[in-house]
């Protein structure tokens, strides 16, 4: 099968804070969320538009119908696409929008040319890249909200970058069951059932800390999770979040033992 997306070359830089540096040959284009960009060498232009232009012939109601479900998933109405008009080779970089890893990943490797992302965790990807928007139906993530309820999918066989909070974990399953923390699913291959149940009890709810919905994924494929996404983050950094107990009870713990 010819490819459709564009081939990029790309280096991964840095450790826990990562970018990603595109190389385009000339007239190759990548596209990004909006406000992703870092720098851009010279030769490189950007132009935002609606849509992932992976289909040319997509009329302007498909292209709002496209846009105004990427708002759902609380992503810009518009991407950037970033080619490059010079004559020789030319760089442009990327930053996710929070401390964590990037990764790469070839769609042309996964089962169907295709990989389903949390709503958020697109960064980029060589253009003819598709971008969709995958509605759970399971009664589970519905209760649960935002996380697992609304997911991205990406389409393709040329390279797209995925950011994820803290370090990530690469799990191959084999027809098996893994439970995790609803928030630390980053993507996982299409023939993953993905839901999210109750686990625990009340009991363990309140007192455990682990919550009692849990997300679940069954059957054969790679599976990809994150130790911090931007919850843990958020509830850490606050001042009347986890680790404010934590300083708390450290407190208290002292005042006693003296």
């Amino acid at each position: 099968m010819p490819a459709n997306s564009h081939i990029i070359d790309y280096q991964i830089k840095g450790e826990s804070i990562q970018i990603v540096e595109v190389e385009l040959d000339p007239l190759e284009t990548v596209i990004a969320e909006a406000g992703a960009m870092l720098f851009m060498e010279e030769g490189i232009v950007f132009e935002t538009k609606m849509g992932d232009g992976s289909n040319a012939n997509q009329s302007i109601f498909d292209k709002l119908l496209s846009a105004g479900s990427r708002v759902l998933t609380g992503e810009s109405l518009f991407m950037t696409h970033f080619t490059n008009r010079g004559n020789k080779k030319a760089k442009v970089g990327f930053s996710a929008p929070y401390p964590g890893t990037i990764i790469p990943v070839d769609l042309a490797a996964s089962p169907g040319n295709e990989l389903v992302v949390q709503k958020d965790g697109f960064l980029c990807a060589a253009f003819g890249t598709k971008l969709s928007i995958v509605f759970n139906r399971k009664i589970g993530a519905g209760l649960v909200g935002g996380e697992g309820f609304i997911l991205q999918k990406l389409q393709g066989d040329g390279k797209a970058f995925v950011h994820a909070g803290g370090t990530v974990i690469e799990r191959t399953l084999t027809n098996e069951i893994l439970r995790v923390d609803t928030g630390c699913v980053v993507a996982f291959e299409s023939q993953i059932d993905f839901d999210v149940e109750t686990t625990g009890s009340l009991k363990s709810m309140v007192f455990g800390g682990e919550g009692i919905f849990l997300a679940t994924l069954r059957g054969s494929g790679r599976v990809w999770l994150q130790s911090m996404p931007i919850r843990k983050l958020v509830q850490a950094l606050s001042p009347y979040g986890g680790n404010r107990r934590k300083e708390a009870s450290s407190l208290l713990g002292g005042f006693l033992e003296s």
